[in-house]
């Protein structure tokens, strides 16, 4: 069997776009089961302030735990994780954490989402994107 689980961005949800067509090629290429994570920030404007951030982080991260709580990733043959800006942080920590063996397709990452290990994971960003420093990135 196969997983794979949609992580949005802030303001970027699982509807939109680059998740909502990912879903459906995900399926099309037969993962049985999708999961599209919901979660809310009402902080305000995070950019560029690094104390936001990390409350961001912290309230987004606790938010897919819970979401993700009832899932036994181990009956999955294989996993995949797609997600979007601050998401891609979420599910790089969230792989980590749970030593779970997936790719990843990481859409406009942000800087932090490189303190995790990757092992199978291909990123895409823009060279104007305004939540990252590209060359950081």
């Amino acid at each position: 069997m196969k997983a794979a689980v949609f992580f949005p961005g802030i303001g970027y949800h699982c509807d939109k776009p680059l998740l909502y067509y990912s879903r459906k090629l995900a399926q099309e290429c037969g993962y049985e089961e999708t999961i599209a994570l919901s979660y809310t920030y009402d902080g305000g404007n995070i950019r560029g302030n690094e104390e936001k951030m990390q409350q961001a982080f912290e309230s987004l991260y606790e938010q897919a735990e819970k979401s993700l709580s009832a899932i036994d990733f181990d009956k999955y043959d294989e996993i995949l994780f797609v997600a979007k800006s601050v998401g891609t942080i979420i599910a790089s920590a969230y792989a980590e954490k749970h030593s779970i063996r997936c790719r990843q397709i990481l859409y406009t990452p942000l800087k932090y989402t490189y303190n995790f290990v990757h092992r199978d994971a291909i990123a895409f960003i823009g060279t104007s994107d305004p939540w990252s420093i590209v060359p950081e990135v």
